[in-house]
């Protein structure tokens, strides 16, 4: 009895040592595969990541502690980090200019907006419709309003609704509150209630001033 004993221990020890040295390989294969332990990192690009993202916006803005505009937008993103910073609307804006005397002598609208933060300068794409104090309503594609320079210019077509009449044309540029304003190219002018399909022939007038 005590030699089977002896042989059976002899056998489990065997068969312990056999299995530890698997373990051994195992392991040392591990390691010669990897040399490094593999690090799984996020990478996001700041760039192209909104600072701050915010939705159904309502808000003020101050210029020198002056309020001069209010913004609404469905989404509202602050790209901070960009080589350019800029502010992102990519749902639309509609935007309200302030006086002095904090009543609203400009309005605008479009279905996507953005704003170069250090250039201080919008630009509107997409059905976008302004209004002034005089109820004249302006339509284009494409506006840009410089805050720097204190002009509002497009090079698009533009249709402007003045309430006795229609004029279409290429390009303009106003001042801020969109009072004074001069067109590049005149493509026609006609009264208010006629068909919008319907242009005076040849029309050379190059300059509109508001109507009064």
């Amino acid at each position: 009895m005590i030699q089977n004993l002896k042989n059976k221990f002899h056998l489990n020890h065997k068969n312990l040592t056999i299995i530890f040295n698997i373990v051994v390989m195992f392991f040392f294969m591990i390691g010669c595969n990897k040399e490094k332990p593999e690090i799984i990192q996020a990478i996001t690009d700041r760039a192209a990541t909104p600072n701050l993202h915010a939705t159904d916006v309502t808000t003020i803005v101050s210029d020198s502690g002056i309020t001069r505009y209010r913004i609404s937008a469905p989404e509202w993103d602050i790209y901070d980090k960009a080589a350019e910073p800029y502010w992102e609307f990519p749902y639309g804006i509609h935007l309200e200019r302030f006086d002095l005397n904090l009543k609203v002598d400009a309005n605008i609208h479009s279905k996507y907006a953005k704003y170069y933060i250090n250039q201080k300068l919008w630009e509107l794409r997409g059905n976008v419709k302004a209004t002034n104090l005089k109820g004249e309503l302006f339509e284009t594609e494409q506006l840009f309003w410089d805050q720097n320079s204190e002009r509002i210019y497009s090079d698009s077509l533009i249709k402007v609704t003045r309430p006795t009449q229609i004029i279409n044309a290429i390009g303009f540029e106003s001042d801020q509150s969109m009072n004074y304003y001069v067109f590049h190219k005149v493509k026609g002018i006609f009264p208010y209630e006629e068909s919008q399909d319907s242009f005076p022939p040849n029309p050379q007038q190059t300059e509109i001033s508001p109507s009064k």
